[in-house]
Parts: structure tokens; sequence; C-alpha cells
């Protein structure tokens, strides 16, 4: 299959979730945030291939499709010539003709929804599956924004002493900074992902779902990083101090 080359590549995604794989297992060995991204991964190959086969037409359904549509129509007009026209409009009062086209209209309506409903089956096939793997990602990163949670730069002030329900922080200036750093990569990566779906699959059910994982994931990446500028300005804080010693108040 050719891509675009203003369509995001499927395989570069799932290289890029491998490589952060790596990189927090070299950093963070047996952690959790590791298991996480594993998770991510193999949701990223699975998005891949599902992506993959989503973009393809489904020949079957669209045979299926235009069969049941001509059959239809060709029942419809059928039926229409099995009827004397002449004499009915020669014999039906006023009355019983509004009847008898009131109930062909309604027989018509009945017809072509039917014929509508078989001709969308293959957008609605494909947008349920989508909207069940895009729920796995909108998952996937509310559990990432959990880990996070207690990763609270303004600790490393050594301000206050931590209570017996106070989590475990073991983590030095640099390390948290990483780890929130992974923390918003996996998120843009999981929007990456989503927007897989809204390039290959023109729906706008679809398309609206992507936007809410891309608000979603953007909305936790924010948090991610007021984190993170919060921890570099305690860094720029701390230099200056020991630059000069005389600058701290008593």
């Amino acid at each position: 299959m050719t891509h675009s080359p203003f369509m995001l590549d499927a395989a570069s995604i799932v290289a890029t979730v491998e490589k952060l794989e790596l990189r927090i297992g070299e950093r963070f060995p047996g952690s959790g945030l590791l298991k996480v991204c594993g998770e991510v991964g193999a949701t990223a190959r699975e998005t891949a291939t599902h992506a993959t086969e989503l973009s393809r037409p489904y020949y079957g359904l669209r045979i299926l499709a235009g069969v049941v549509a001509t059959a239809g129509i060709a029942a419809q007009i059928y039926a229409a010539t099995l009827v004397h026209w002449s004499e009915v409009f020669a014999r039906a009062d006023a009355v019983g003709l509004s009847q008898g086209l009131d109930a062909v209209v309604n027989l018509l309506l009945l017809s072509f929804a039917a014929i509508w409903f078989v001709l969308t089956l293959e957008t609605r096939l494909k947008r349920r599956r989508v909207l069940k793997d895009l729920y796995v990602l909108r998952s996937l990163a509310h559990v990432i924004d959990m880990h996070q949670l207690t990763k609270d730069p303004t600790i490393i002030l050594g301000g206050g002493a931590p209570t017996q329900s106070s989590p475990a922080r073991r983590m030095s200036e640099f390390e948290l900074s990483r780890y929130l750093d992974y923390c918003g990569e996996m998120l843009a990566l999981i929007a990456k992902l989503g927007a897989l779906y809204a390039a290959r699959v023109e729906d706008e059910v679809v398309i609206a779902s992507v936007n809410e994982i891309e608000e979603l994931t953007s909305d936790l990446g924010r948090k991610i990083w007021q984190k993170i500028m919060i921890i570099s300005r305690l860094d720029e804080s701390g230099q200056r101090s020991e630059s000069n010693p005389g600058s701290r108040q008593p």
C-alpha cells in the first residue's frame, strides 16, 4: 500500500514506541511505567494492523450491497408494471386514490431505507471496530496519567516530613524529569495512534472520537509539562544560589 508523504506512517509510530520502551527499560528497569509502555507497544502494533485492514474496501459487502440495491429497485419496478394504472385512476375515488398513494409512498420509503442500511453496512462495521480500539487508547492515556499523579516536583525541595501514607519518592531531580518526559511522549504517541484511524477511515463519528483523544492527551500532557517546567525552574534557582551563596536569605 502506498502512503502519501502527508499521511502518518504506522510502521514509524510503532518503531518510535518500541524505541521508547527500550529507553524506559534502560533508565527504569522493572518499573510500572515500563510495563505500561509495553502495553502501548502491543496496542501500537495492533493499531497498525487494524488501520491497514480498515483502509481496504470490503469487496464482499460492497458486492452484497450492490446486489441487494439492484434487486430492491428491480422489484419495485416489476411491481409497478403489474398494476394497471389507467384502470386504477379511472375507478378509484379521491379517498381511495390518496390511501393507495400513501401506501405506495410508505413502501418506497421502507424499501430505500433498507437499501441505505445495506449500502452503509461497511461504514458502520468499520466504525464499530475503530471505536472499540479508540476506547483502548483512551484507557491507556488514563493509566499513564495515574503513573505521574504522585510524581510531585516540589518534593525535591525537601520541605515537610512524609506521612505513613505518603508515596515513596526516591527519584532524583533528573530521574523525575525523565520519568515525566517519558509519560508525555507516550501520551503524544497515543494521540498519533488515534490519528491513524482518522486518516484511513473517513467517518465523522470516528474523526470526532479521535479529536476527543487528542484533546485528552493534550490536556494530560500539559499537566506533565507544567511539572517539568517546575523542575527546570528549581534547577535554575539552585544553580544561581550555588554560584552566588551570598544571595541566599538567612
